[in-house]
């Protein structure tokens, strides 16, 4: 990345945009297995048509039909909206379909568990998203950092990043074998784990920034992964880097120990 101090200009903002809520019913129809531990499933069902949010940036609530529900009909909605759910980046979609990615911890966790091994077939309910957040105008520099569960929010940025734009992609994996193709204008930079517990690679990766690697110009910066990297994220971003809260964002997706939790929007 261009190495300045150069205050940033207003080249674009943040803006928030309502989306209709939403309850719709799909059902599994096929799965992917990108690394041993990461998976992208897509979802398929008439009530898809008309799903696509306006923005760059959103979450839906995504509810988990167990095994019997493979040849089972749609309940109501309420019966739908009592499955076990999570919160979850739309990764892509088109006119009846919607493709979703999952972090996998071998048995743990009611998604990554449904993305894995789910029959064809099986329920899924789709709440959302209740609103989006956009992009307007075009950032002089982008600066995108997050682990496993930031890889489908941080695919939907690269996507926006022109070529030849000033670009810099870390994201967090377990060791090399783990390592998410992900399209984009520069190259990715993986930090692996190791071992060590989550987000500590990517914390010791952002710490390692420094106010002299600021680029020039107006930076989007975007940070997401266990919610200790919050810290780390806003040293860079907003101390070292003096960037603006209304021009990034920093999350954590989710908190250890924590199986329900996401980051409010």
């Amino acid at each position: 990345m261009t190495l300045s101090n150069t205050a940033p200009a207003s080249a674009f903002t943040l803006e928030r945009e309502p989306q209709e809520l939403k309850f719709r019913a799909t059902r599994l129809v096929s799965r992917e297995v990108i690394t041993p531990h990461y998976i992208r499933v897509r979802l398929q069902g008439d009530d898809l048509v008309g799903f696509g949010p306006s923005g760059h940036d959103d979450h839906i609530r995504v509810f988990f039909g167990g095994p019997e529900t493979a040849e089972a009909r749609f309940g109501t909605v309420d019966e739908l909206r009592a499955l076990p759910s999570r919160e979850f980046t739309p990764l892509a979609w088109g006119e009846d379909w919607l493709d979703l990615e999952f972090a996998v911890h071998g048995d743990e966790g009611v998604a990554g568990v449904w993305a894995a091994t789910a029959p064809l077939g099986a329920i899924a309910g789709v709440g959302g998203p209740r609103g989006s957040m956009r992009i307007q105008g075009m950032p002089d520099a982008w600066f995108l950092a997050g682990d496993e569960t930031a890889v489908p929010q941080i695919r939907r940025y690269a996507a926006l990043i022109p070529a030849g734009a000033d670009a810099r992609i870390v994201v967090e994996v377990a060791d090399a074998g783990h390592e998410i193709p992900i399209e984009a204008p520069v190259p990715v930079e993986y930090v692996h784990r190791d071992g060590a517990a989550e987000g500590r690679a990517l914390a010791a990766a952002l710490d390692a920034v420094t106010t002299e690697q600021r680029p020039t110009g107006s930076i989007f910066g975007f940070v997401a992964a266990e919610q200790a990297i919050v810290k780390h994220g806003r040293a860079l971003l907003c101390e070292r880097w003096d960037l603006s809260p209304e021009h990034i964002v920093v999350k954590g997706y989710w908190k250890r120990g924590d199986a329900g939790y996401h980051a409010p929007h």
